[in-house]
């Protein structure tokens, strides 16, 4: 088990120690939880009551903070203290299942499939006709890779995450468990002698670098064309991307929110926890949308829409403290 003293973590935070204590910290806590062998945080002024309470030896903390450490214990105070939680975390962190053999005997590796250096394939793999895989790729046990996809180098795919034919993944990409890119496209119409027909969809899904994508989600593939996510876009579990979407960079959805097809995201957009968007609507760069609204047309940029159907946050609050009101017979 990994151990550091306080200055240790200092000096890799790059911060500045207040306090001191002869505790050594062996894994990382929440602030009511923690013992004095743990290292907590302080991002936020209201968790500073927690801290007369807790147990923990050392706290990472923002620069504002207005409580100091007490006896035998230290802070470490940094600009962004959830900023550093991240590099406290990479410090205590354990290394991924590991690979007996680069390439297990039970994976299934098609003779045309290009493997670039380093790459790692699990147990009960399927690798098919044509795919290509860079440098530094791992397939952990269970991944199926269909033919003439790519996955760019240093990639993660979790067990049971299926890349469909011709859709490509850029570097540094992760995919968790039984994530699906490129699956068809919601896509049918009404036929008077067959009810409804199928359309095809013969286009692909396009992710860019960095892009990671939460387990059980989907994106789907375009109808003749592509599903674009952008560079460094991370999507949360169990959302669904429709077909021929485009997101820009920096994207964030969180989980069981939804796009219809053809919409189209700006750089930065944020879409809170089961919010969902309507088919062909267009978000702009930097807009929120909170959670659980729905959205039934365009979202200039900037913008915060909350509400269902959704609309301007001020306006949707103005509307809910007039029904608040007319509840309480104060209308």
């Amino acid at each position: 088990m990994k151990s550091y003293s306080a200055q240790e973590i200092c000096d890799h935070l790059q911060g500045e120690l207040l306090g001191t204590t002869d505790h050594l910290v062996s894994s990382p806590e929440q602030i009511e939880l923690a013992n004095d062998h743990q290292i907590t945080f302080i991002g936020n002024k209201k968790y500073e009551k927690f801290w007369a309470e807790s147990k923990a030896s050392i706290a990472v903390v923002n620069s504002e903070v207005s409580i100091s450490p007490g006896e035998n214990r230290a802070f470490i105070k940094v600009n962004n203290a959830d900023l550093a939680m991240a590099l406290v975390l990479e410090l205590f962190a354990e290394p991924g299942p590991q690979f007996d053999d680069a390439i297990h005997p039970s994976a299934v590796v098609h003779p045309t499939a290009l493997l670039g250096e380093g790459v790692r394939i699990g147990a009960g793999c399927y690798v098919g006709p044509h795919v290509k895989l860079e440098n530094n790729v791992t397939l952990y046990p269970n991944v199926t890779v269909l033919d003439k996809a790519t996955i760019g180098k240093f990639s993660i795919l979790w067990p049971g995450a299926v890349i469909r034919e011709k859709c490509h993944l850029g570097a540094y990409c992760i995919i968790h468990p039984n994530a699906t890119i490129g699956a068809d496209g919601f896509g049918f119409r009404p036929c008077p002698d067959k009810g409804l027909v199928k359309i095809p969809q013969i286009g692909n899904v396009i992710l860019g670098n960095g892009v990671e994508i939460g387990a059980g989600s989907c994106v789907d593939r375009g109808k003749f064309s592509s599903t674009i996510l952008g560079d460094g876009c991370k999507i949360d579990n169990l959302v669904q991307i429709g077909h021929n979407s485009i997101l820009g960079k920096f994207c964030i959805m969180a989980g069981s929110s939804g796009l219809a097809g053809s919409v189209t995201l700006g750089d930065g957009v944020i879409i809170g926890g089961s919010a969902s968007i309507k088919d062909h609507s267009t978000i702009g760069s930097g807009a929120v949308i909170g959670a659980g609204s729905g959205v039934i047309g365009d979202v200039p940029a900037g913008k915060t829409y909350l509400g269902y159907p959704a609309f301007e946050a001020r306006t949707t609050l103005k509307q809910w403290a007039t029904l608040k009101r007319i509840s309480e017979g104060k209308a």
